[in-house]
C-alpha cells in the first residue's frame, strides 16, 4: 500500500505548532507532534533561527513528502501580521532547504475539510481532529491541535501534493 507522510504547521513566531500524521489510503497515523517556542525578551532573529533550526530537525526525524501550512489572515494587529509572516518566511525556506512541497490553505479550508463545515467553531474542529486521528486526548497548545488538523486537510485536498504524489507512486509501479 502507498503512504504518504505529511507535516502540517500552524504558523507563528511565539508558538509554532507541528503535526505529521501517516496517510494511507483513508487512514491516518499521528506520527508527532508538538510546538517549537521561542522566547519573548529573545532579538526577533533569534526567534527566527530557533524555529528554522526546529523544522530542521523535524523534517530529519520525520523525512515529510509533503507539508501544508496555514494562510495569513488578520483583521485588527498589524505589527503582529508581519511579525507572523517574517515566520512563514523562515518556515518556507526550512521545507524548501529540507526539499519538502509546500501547499497553503485557509482557516475556511481546514474547517470544510476536517468538519465539513467552512464556518465551524474552534471546538468542532477539534474534536474531528482527536476522531479522525483516534487521539486519546487533543495535544496541547492549540496551535499543535490545529497543525494535525492542517496536516489532515492537506491529505483531503484533491489539489494537494498527496494526491500528485500518489499518482506519480501508482503511474510508476
Amino acid at each position: 500500500m502507498i503512504y504518504i507522510i505529511v507535516l502540517g504547521i500552524d504558523p507563528g513566531y511565539a508558538i509554532l505548532g507541528w503535526g505529521v500524521i501517516r496517510y494511507e489510503g483513508n487512514r491516518f497515523a499521528t506520527l508527532g507532534h508538538g510546538a517549537i517556542t521561542t522566547a519573548a525578551g529573545q532579538p526577533f532573529s533569534q526567534r527566527l533561527n530557533t524555529l528554522y533550526e526546529g523544522l530542521k530537525d523535524i523534517c530529519d526525524k520525520f523525512s515529510p513528502q509533503s507539508a501544508a501550512v496555514e494562510q495569513l489572515y488578520f483583521t485588527t494587529n498589524q505589527k503582529t501580521a508581519i511579525a507572523v509572516a517574517e515566520a512563514r518566511g523562515v518556515i518556507m525556506l526550512a521545507l524548501e532547504r529540507c526539499g519538502i512541497p509546500l501547499s497553503e490553505y485557509t482557516p475556511l479550508q481546514v474547517k470544510q475539510s476536517v468538519v465539513g463545515y467552512g464556518k465551524a467553531e474552534k471546538h468542532q474542529v477539534m474534536d474531528m481532529t482527536k476522531r479522525i486521528l483516534n487521539l486519546e486526548k487533543l495535544p496541547k497548545p492549540d496551535d499543535t491541535a490545529d497543525a494535525l488538523a492542517i496536516a489532515i486537510c492537506h491529505a483531503h485536498s484533491n489539489s494537494s501534493a498527496v494526491n500528485r504524489y500518489f499518482a506519480n507512486q501508482l503511474k510508476h509501479r
